[in-house]
């Protein structure tokens, strides 16, 4: 009588299960570690040929805001608003960019894990 159910090699789901299982630990320590060096890390972006700088942490927060004495013009807030914001959300795309990258690095770009958090 043959066996029912049983996969070559001889480990059977339980096996499988259990790889599986230190697989996702290990990946799981690893992207721990990864957002512990994207916290670390600071990106700066530039607007107005570098008039504005503005410099984001991993930890996506503003830490520094730079203006060249030349932009700031009280007859022209707005440009030095929109300058602001160009250069900040330009700094918060490269941090995104980095994340995204140092992430894809450790899940293999695996796209939709559903039921996984953060993948």
């Amino acid at each position: 009588m043959a066996k029912r159910g049983g996969y070559p090699g001889g480990m059977g789901i339980p096996g499988n299960m259990n790889n599986l299982m230190k697989q996702a630990q290990k990946m799981q320590q690893q992207m721990l570690e990864a957002q512990a060096e994207l916290e670390q890390q600071e990106v700066t972006a530039a607007a107005g040929g570098g008039a504005v700088e503005v410099t984001v942490s991993g930890k996506k927060e503003v830490v520094k805001v730079k203006l060249a004495e030349e932009v700031v013009d009280p007859d022209d807030i707005e440009m030095l608003e929109d300058l602001i914001m160009a250069a900040t959300n330009e700094a918060f795309r490269k941090i995104e960019e980095i994340s995204s990258s140092k992430m894809g690095k450790i899940t293999g770009n695996l796209g939709g894990m559903g039921g996984f958090p953060g993948f």
